[in-house]
Formats: structure tokens, sequence, C-alpha cells
């Protein structure tokens, strides 16, 4: 490709980028009035559905993405899901019940699934040998997110409150149709060396153990009791499922996940270090809104404005990692940083009390965001550089599923947690009751779950500083290249 062809397929790739980003936070603004206008009665029991459509169908979906790049191109598959992605956003659009809505959130998650995932796999494939490892793409990482996270939710009330929910999926359409068309006419990558079979059996088995994980974390201590029939059931067949999913990689001639890539150590360290990182992110960004809602008594329009600190953070720090990598600074040094930075800015929440002034909040979470904002996107160039060729997509959708799992365990274990150092300080009582205490009752009741949040960041900081030592294990000597990697380096631990 020439380099213009090259610069503008990376503007796209940035394009698909910025879709995905903003359809992860544009619909969580208009949940009351589609809930208002669909189903007024039992709109809102049906509710959590709406958001895990999606993320149930992106996630299963994953391992199939990867190993589809790897056979029949990254181009096609990146068309193909935003083609799918774009179907379902009309279909949302045009939705009349709760239950369509749904079902074609599943449609648009499908497509969603790979909108960010096969995108890095386009841009590695765009990468000039003379712009190394982590460069341009693993550095933009901090800025979109942080510009999503504060953008998002407010495009999605502009559109809600002014053109209708609807438009919060139509919105999708002028941008998806001119990644489209630009990536049709402009990309063009290397061609596939011949067909492979794809393992449709191991793929079906990681859907089944990654829809499993997420229906346990959905419903478990919510919807049903941890030990209920449905729980325990539901895990035994999740755990089933993954023993049958990891005997057919070991066995299948093409599998999804091969797990040849776990003997890469810095494959292995990077799937381990970006699953810690979700699941402390989760931690961190859900019980954040949580803590300044009920622990500090902020409305939650107000305590939205408190992302923007977070997404200040993550964005200046995108900016910085994008300047230091250009001048040769090894990715490695910015995901030990940034797991440091997510630590200290986790224990100093968990440490703040009811006097702590909400400057010191906002600080905290400005020291939060810089943290996430160098380790979002670092890692996925480092496990690109070190896989084999042949292997990059499944390697590359990979680094998004071990970040979504952990995401998943990260709401589970921190839920599960925050609800027993509760019950510990209020016996009998479960969160909900905070909505109807008053008085003496309630303050003390508050104070129980703030220490119970307290107990959430401080895991959380746990959580992240293991990140922090799996990172410092990450090393980079050039003498090592793994079998079939064409002369890509290799990562060693």
């Amino acid at each position: 490709m020439t380099p213009v062809r090259r610069n503008l397929g990376m503007l796209l790739c940035l394009v698909t980028i910025v879709l995905a980003v903003l359809d992860s936070n544009i619909v969580s603004a208009a949940t009351v009035p589609i809930v208002r206008d669909l189903d007024p009665v039992h709109g809102v029991d049906r509710l959590p559905w709406l958001i895990s459509a999606f993320s149930l169908a992106a996630t299963a979906l994953l391992p199939l993405y990867g190993k589809l790049c790897d056979v029949y191109g990254a181009k096609r598959v990146l068309l193909g899901a935003v083609g799918t992605f774009l179907l379902g956003s009309v279909a949302c659009g045009a939705a009349q019940t709760m239950g369509q809505l749904i079902a074609f959130r599943a449609v648009q998650g499908i497509g969603g699934g790979g909108l960010m995932s096969v995108t890095m796999v386009v841009i590695a494939h765009l990468r000039g040998p003379e712009e190394g490892g982590a460069g341009k793409g693993g550095a933009m990482g901090g800025i979109i997110a942080g510009i999503g996270m504060a953008v998002g939710p407010l495009v999605g009330a502009l559109f809600t409150d002014h053109v209708g929910w609807r438009w919060i999926f139509y919105v999708n359409l002028p941008l998806g149709l001119l990644v489209l068309v630009g990536a049709a006419l402009v990309i063009k990558l290397p061609r596939t060396a011949g067909r492979r079979g794809l393992d449709f059996l191991g793929a079906a088995l990681a859907a089944a153990f990654a829809t499993g994980l997420l229906l346990v974390t959905e419903w478990g201590g919510k919807d049903h009791a941890w030990t209920s029939p449905v729980i325990l059931g539901t895990s035994a067949a999740t755990l089933a499922a993954l023993g049958l999913f990891l005997w057919r990689q070991a066995t299948a001639a093409e599998p999804v996940l091969p797990l040849s890539l776990f003997r890469i150590p810095v494959v292995r360290i990077g799937f381990a270090v970006q699953g810690f990182a979700g699941m402390g992110m989760m931690g961190a960004i859900v019980y954040v809104m949580i803590y300044l809602q009920i622990a500090r008594g902020i409305a939650p329009t107000s305590a939205s404005l408190y992302l923007i600190p977070m997404a200040v953070g993550m964005t200046a720090a995108g900016v910085v990692v994008g300047r230091l990598t250009a001048r040769g600074h090894a990715p490695r040094t910015f995901l030990v940083a940034g797991a440091a930075f997510a630590a200290v800015a986790l224990a100093l929440l968990g440490l703040s009390g009811p006097d702590t002034g909400l400057w010191a909040v906002g600080l905290e979470l400005a020291l939060l965001g810089a943290g996430f904002g160098q380790l979002i996107g670092q890692l996925i160039p480092l496990v690109q550089d070190a896989a084999p060729q042949h292997q990059l997509g499944v390697a590359t959708t990979g680094i998004r599923f071990f970040q979504t799992l952990g995401n998943a365990l990260g709401a589970a274990l921190f839920g599960t947690l925050l609800a027993r150092v509760f019950s510990a300080g209020e016996p009998g009582r479960s969160l909900g009751a905070l909505r109807t205490l008053t008085g003496v009752a309630r303050d003390h009741a508050v104070h129980s779950f703030t220490d119970a949040v307290d107990v959430v960041f401080l895991s959380a900081a746990g959580v992240m500083g293991l990140v922090l030592l799996l990172a410092l294990r990450l090393r980079t000597p050039a003498a090592e290249v793994p079998a079939g990697s064409a002369d890509r380096p290799v990562l060693a631990a």
C-alpha cells in the first residue's frame, strides 16, 4: 500500500474505534425513555437484558472473529462486522417492543464484537515496518476511551432529549457507511496464504463458556442466590463447556484459540494482564458512581460529571504515551506506570472518608484515569508483535476476550464482596434497603455501605498491584523468535 492509502486506512480504523466506543457509552443515557416508550409496565424488569444481549453476543463471537481474520483476511471480516453492526442498529431504531429491541441488540452485538478487535488486526497489517511495536495504535486507545467516556453519555442525552432515543442507533449509520465504503475502496491487505478449516465446534464451546460466565455474573446475587439451583446449574454447565473447549483446542487441527499461543511468554502474560486489568477497571468505574451517589449524596446527573476528571486523565495519558512511544520508549514502561497509577488512585479512594473533600475525590479520579489511559491499548501491539504472523487475528481477539471475561468476573466478585461487607454491618438488610431507610437508621446504613465500598476499592487496588507485578515480568530481548513468526520479535518473560 502507498503511504497515502495507509494513512487513510488508519483514519478509517480510528473512525471504527470511535463508533465502537460511542456505542458502548451512548445507550446508558436513553434507558428510561426506552422503557417509557416500549414497555412502561414491565420494561424496567427487562432492562438488564437490553445491556446483556449486546455484551453476550459480542463476547461469544470474539474467538471466532480472530480465526476468521486469519483464514479469510481481516478486511473481509471487518466489512462483515461493520455491516452486521449497521443492520442491527437500523433494526434497533425501528424496534416496536422491548423483546424486539433486545433481540436486535444481540444482532448489533454480533457485529459490535468485531468493531474494536478486528480493527486492531487491520491496524497491525497497516503499520509500516518502520513503526515497530505499539506506536500510534496503542497510544490512541487512551485518547479515544477518554473522549468516549465523556462524550458518549452526553451525545446520548442530547439525541434522546431533542430528537428521540431511536436516533442513538440511527447515528451509527453515517459513520458506519463511511467505514464500509472507505475500507472497501482504500484498504488493501496481503492475501491469506490459502484456505484453512474453521473449528466451529471450538467456537461454539467458547461461546457457550463465555455466555455461561456472563450469565452467572449477571444473575448471581441479584436475580438468583449464589446457592440457587439456577446459578449452580449454570456454573456447572459453564465449567463443563470450559473443559470441553480446552480439550477441543488441544486436539483440533485449526483451533480458534491455539494453546500454542500460551507457550509464548508475552502472550501468556499479556492475556493475564488484560484479564486482571479488566477486573480492576470494572471494580473502579462501576463503584465510583455508586459511591458518589450513595456515600456522598450526589445526584446521578452531577455524579456523572465526576467522570470528566477521569476522562481528562485518560485523554492526557494517551497524548503523552503517543509522544513518548514515538521517541522510542517501550510500551512496557507505560503498562507498569499505568498499573501503579491505578493502584495508588484506588487505594486513595478506599482510604477516603466522608470528610474528604470532593475536590480530592476529583483528583483521585483524574489519577485513576491517567493510569487506565496508559494501560488501554498497550498490550495489543505487544501481543501482536510476539504472536506468529498466521495467528495474528486470534492473538488480537484473545486480548479482547480475556478483558471481557475479566470485566465479568470483576462485576461478580466485587458485587459479592460489597454485599457481604454491607451485610456484616447491617445484619438482615440488603443494599436495596438504602432507598427506604430514613433518619439514624439510614445514616448507619450509609456508613456501612461506605465501609463496604472502601473494601471494594482497596481490593481493586490489590488487583491492579497484581497487574503491576505481571507487567514487570515483560521483557523484550531480540534474541528469541518463535517458530513461524516470520521474523517478528518475541517478548520473553
